[in-house]
């Protein structure tokens, strides 16, 4: 069984933006060489998130919309976490309801998705470097 691990590097100018990474992913996944396995990508910082839906600009408003209305980052008194001198309380909560990881089939080569599924780095306290891991197995 092969193994690749790959790091993709973001740096989100926003405070919360969602960025397409699949060209990206899908370029790790020519790298290793594998044809049938498992491809996972997982965000490498508790504020950020990968997720897989659809590249569609109004749900991603939708999405922003959505998670600051469940999360508002302001007051920043609304979150204990704070009182530690941090100001992203509200990106802990955004990234525990997207996700921290993806898992993708790859068959015959390639990422076996359905219709619309494309992989995106979700961040919720932007504005500096962060990491995702690639890793895929198989053969």
């Amino acid at each position: 069984m092969k193994s690749y691990r790959q790091e993709l590097w973001m740096n989100v100018s926003q405070r919360m933006d969602f960025v397409n990474i699949t060209p990206q992913v899908e370029e790790a996944l020519r790298a290793s060489g594998v044809q049938e396995g498992l491809c996972l990508v997982n965000a490498m910082h508790i504020t950020a998130s990968v997720f897989i839906n659809d590249d569609e600009p109004g749900l991603h408003r939708d999405y922003q919309r959505w998670l600051e209305e469940l999360a508002p980052h302001e007051p920043l008194s609304r979150y204990d976490h704070n009182l530690t001198g941090e100001d992203n309380g509200d990106a802990h909560h955004k990234r525990q309801i997207m996700g921290r990881e993806v898992v993708v089939a790859i068959t015959g080569g390639r990422l076996d998705f359905g219709p619309w599924e494309r992989i995106f780095y979700g961040e919720f306290d932007g504005r500096r470097r962060k990491r995702v891991l690639v890793k895929i197995i198989g053969e």
